[in-house]
């Protein structure tokens, strides 16, 4: 006589590996290291330190993507590592928009930070549509991360286009506030 697992045990092993599988692919590791991890906790309430630090690990991110890229060793996971990077990237970028809105909000002065800022974005802006001119050659491998390449560039642009703004609304309120009689 053959040993049955009962359908009911069997639904539940397959669900608990779904459930398992999903959480392990929406699991996201961080993309920053511990050591700059402890940087940013150091600058906490300094926006023109901490936004240095998010400038110099998007910067990195970016470095090391172009080197991954030149090296002829890593040709067969270029697209893969491509997407992988970008992903890192983005969330560097976007956790650095999120820094600078939680200082507007405190209405601290961002006028030093925004300009480091604004530099990174100039400079991610000419990489990554460096990046973008160099995938169109490669049609079989941009198809891993041409979408994530579009949404990284349309995110940079945008954000560089409301940092700029920030600044001047910046630097009008410092002035007016200069001028403003002291009581």
């Amino acid at each position: 006589m053959k040993s049955r697992v009962p359908v009911a045990q069997w639904l539940v092993a397959v669900l608990l590996l779904m459930v398992a599988h999903a959480a392990s692919a929406q699991r996201r590791d961080d993309p920053l290291t511990n050591e700059e991890i402890n940087q940013l906790r150091d600058t906490a309430v300094e926006p023109e330190l901490r936004m240095k630090l998010y400038v110099e690990f998007a910067r990195a991110r970016l470095v090391a993507l172009e080197q991954m890229r030149a090296d002829p060793k890593k040709a067969n996971e270029r697209g893969f590592e491509t997407h992988r990077m970008l992903e890192d990237f983005l969330a560097i970028y976007d956790e650095l928009d999120d820094n600078l809105e939680n200082f507007e909000k405190r209405r601290d002065d961002l006028r030093k930070a925004l300009q480091f800022v604004i530099a990174g974005d100039t400079e991610f802006q000419a990489k990554l549509r460096a990046l973008k001119d160099a995938a169109a050659a490669k049609p079989n491998e941009v198809r891993e991360y041409e979408v994530l390449l579009s949404d990284v560039i349309e995110t940079v642009d945008s954000s560089a286009d409301d940092h700029r703004k920030l600044l001047a609304e910046q630097i009008e309120f410092y002035k007016k506030k200069k001028k403003a009689p002291k009581s």
